[in-house]
C-alpha cells in the first residue's frame, strides 16, 4: 500500500487592516513619548540666521521622533531692529520672553512687552505679519509654539514677502 504523504501549504500572512495599523502607530507614537526628550536644554542649541530673523529652534517636525511631546514647533525669534515679513496661518502664541517691540498683522500694528502674548489670528488666507523691536541695542526676543495639529488643519504654507535684514549679509 501506497502512503500519500498529506502536502502542508502555507498558511497566507494575515493582513494587518488599517485598525491594526491605527493600533500599531498609537502604540509606536506611546513608546516614543514616553521614552522621548523631556527637558531641551537652551545652551546646547544655537541660533539660525535666516530669511525670517535670528531664530533658535527647539522642536521642528524633523525632531518630533526625539521628544516626548511630538506635533509642536517651538522656536525663539530675537528681534535686533525687525524680522522678516511673511503670510501665513495664523492659530498659534508667541509669547514675548524679553524687551518691547509691536507686530503688524495685515497693516494694522499691535504693541508688546515682556510677559505679553502675541495670538496670530486663523483668517482666510492666512495673516501678513512683521514683528519689530522697540530698542535696536536691547534685541526683543519672544517664543513661538505651533500646534500642528491645529495649523495644519488650516494650511500653514509660507509665504516670504520681505527678508530679515541680515538675511543677505549672512549668505
Amino acid at each position: 500500500m501506497v502512503e500519500k504523504l498529506a502536502e502542508r501549504k502555507k498558511e497566507p500572512e494575515p493582513r494587518e487592516t488599517k485598525y491594526d495599523t491605527a493600533v500599531r502607530e498609537l502604540g509606536e507614537l506611546a513608546r516614543q513619548t514616553s521614552e522621548g526628550k523631556v527637558v531641551l536644554k537652551g545652551k546646547e542649541i544655537n541660533f539660525e540666521q535666516n530669511r525670517q530673523g535670528f531664530i533658535k529652534y527647539y522642536i521642528q517636525r524633523g525632531d518630533w521622533d526625539k521628544v516626548a511631546t511630538p506635533g509642536w514647533s517651538i522656536f525663539i525669534n530675537r528681534i535686533q531692529k525687525h524680522s522678516g515679513k511673511h503670510v501665513h496661518q495664523g492659530g498659534l502664541a508667541l509669547f514675548v520672553l524679553d524687551g518691547e517691540g509691536f507686530t503688524v498683522v495685515d497693516g494694522e500694528k499691535f504693541e508688546w512687552k515682556t510677559g505679553d502674548l502675541i495670538l496670530l489670528p486663523v483668517k482666510p488666507g492666512g495673516v501678513e505679519h512683521q514683528h519689530f523691536s522697540r530698542n535696536p541695542d536691547q534685541p526683543a526676543e519672544w517664543m513661538a509654539f505651533i500646534f500642528h495639529s491645529i495649523v495644519d488643519a488650516v494650511n500653514m504654507g509660507i509665504i516670504q514677502k520681505a527678508e530679515h535684514p541680515d538675511w543677505a549679509r549672512s549668505k
